[in-house]
């Protein structure tokens, strides 16, 4: 079990390594760990899944551990991430997703949810304290089908978020690839009016990093803007927990920015977000309060019940690839919609669309209306992570290794550590190293003053990071 780890989201690793007897045991010390706090008050476990390859044997292996557990594992199927949690909340039971998210397909992974949501930090050490070296024996069966149940409770719950005829006017399409959430965002979106255009749907399964435009996976998508006459293109990562948004212009929107558009249709006073966020985010003044975080959907949570606790009404989470978090309920139009602290994709990209028709402007003119940097990331793939925390450390350490790494095109001014190493320059730009915490991968974030200054800066960036590694190889 060597490849597994619990990352800025859940248990990951290979997919081989987790398949069988791993997943059953993590799924034990899971459930072993929400006894020990009184927490299963139901006797039902909900699992879901993606459509990776490994994923519904793997569902079984959590079924297994759960039949042994004297519990009844529910079986939800395919859904998005944060639809299961909606329908396990409801019920107040535990819930499991299978999924590996955005990360190459070979791998794959477990989020683990508790009755009330998101696990913690805390949760992941408990989880692994209780980890035991034993054998699980086979279900007999899943219990229960509850899918199109999960389906109807996630669409409803945006029926008034964006109400029938906002997007009368619109013509979207859904780039739906092997995402779980491809079926419903088009029918949430058929829902508020826009004319709904499928594209690029394909069978098995595909990574779709939301966070990489440059991949060669979304080539086709600023082509099919001007072919099929779009006012703007939607999509999700494989489980439904990161946005894509492309405005008429061919224009990707960061993700940052849409967690800042879904926080302003929100109405939030409070707003917690990474350190990977545009740093300009706090200069906007649209909120009174901005925490900032580590990276990882449970910092994030830890954040909001930080707001919670100094009185903030409506706190609204959202990471850089733009997965929101609703932290408190809040009232649109008249309606309460409940709070969900776990990342969602389809919140921020209605939000989005719901304050550009509100505003009547295109997206491309309500982003261009923020007061943010410019930004941009990317990231290298395939550097084992014991390669990235040793470049980091030098940088960190070794100021002279630091100047001659930046010079002579850049300067450093000053340099934070709260994630990663974020260093700005002289010139007022912003350079951010990190190692991903889901994939053997060495994220690269930069910002800068002008579009063509961020290009140009992460560019720089990865080529120097990879020369770094190179040498140090």
């Amino acid at each position: 079990m060597d490849s597994l780890k619990f990352g800025t989201s859940g248990l990951r690793g290979l997919a081989v390594e987790l398949q069988g007897q791993a997943a059953r045991r993590y799924t034990a010390a899971f459930l072993r760990h929400l006894d020990g706090l009184g927490a299963i008050v139901s006797d039902v476990v909900y699992l879901a899944r993606d459509f990776r390859t490994s994923s519904a044997a793997i569902t079984a292996d959590c079924a297994a551990a759960i039949e042994a557990h004297g519990l009844r594992a529910v079986d939800c199927g395919a859904l998005p991430t944060p639809a299961l949690a909606l329908h396990a909340m409801a019920a107040r039971s535990p819930s499991i997703m299978i999924t590996g998210s955005h990360i190459p397909a070979d791998r794959n992974g477990l989020k683990f949810y508790t009755p009330s949501g998101e696990i913690s930090k805390a949760d992941e050490a408990g989880i692994l304290a209780a980890l035991r070296d034993e054998a699980i024996a086979d279900a007999t069966a899943l219990v229960g089908h509850e899918h199109v149940a999960a389906v109807e409770r996630y669409v409803m719950r945006f029926a008034d978020l964006v109400p029938e005829g906002t997007l009368r006017d619109w013509r979207i399409g859904v780039f739906e690839h092997s995402s779980v959430a491809r079926d419903i965002v088009g029918a949430i979106l058929h829902r508020a009016g826009a004319e709904v255009v499928p594209l690029g749907r394909v069978d098995g399964f595909v990574a779709v990093d939301t966070e990489a435009f440059g991949d060669a996976v979304f080539a086709p998508l600023k082509g099919w803007i001007g072919s099929e006459r779009l006012d703007a293109i939607v999509s999700a990562d494989g489980d439904g927990d990161r946005p894509l948004l492309m405005d008429g212009q061919g224009a990707f929107v960061r993700g940052d920015v849409l967690g800042l558009l879904a926080a302003r249709f929100l109405g939030a006073d409070a707003v917690v977000t990474p350190v990977t966020s545009n740093s300009a985010i706090e200069k906007t003044g649209f909120f009174p309060k901005v925490i900032r975080t580590r990276v990882g959907s449970p910092y994030v949570v830890a954040g909001i019940e930080e707001a919670v606790a100094d009185g903030a009404v409506v706190v609204v989470g959202f990471e850089a690839n733009g997965g929101t978090l609703l932290g408190t309920s809040v009232a649109v139009g008249g309606v309460e919609i409940s709070a969900l602290p776990t990342r969602d994709a389809v919140l921020p990209l209605l939000s989005a669309l719901g304050l550009a028709a509100r505003q009547r402007v295109t997206l491309a003119e309500l982003v261009e209306s923020l007061p943010l940097q410019y930004a941009a990331s990317d990231r290298i793939e395939h550097v084992p992570g014991e390669q990235s925390a040793a470049l980091l450390r030098r940088l960190a350490a070794d100021a002279d290794y630091a100047a001659a790494f930046f010079a002579p095109d850049h300067q450093i001014d000053r340099l934070s550590q709260i994630d990663g190493l974020q260093f700005w320059t002289r010139a007022g730009e912003m350079v951010h190293f990190r190692a991903s915490g889901n994939a053997p991968e060495l994220r690269c974030y930069v910002e800068s003053g002008s579009e063509a200054g961020a290009r140009a800066l992460l560019q720089w960036g990865l080529a120097a990071a990879a020369g770094a590694l190179k040498e140090a190889s």
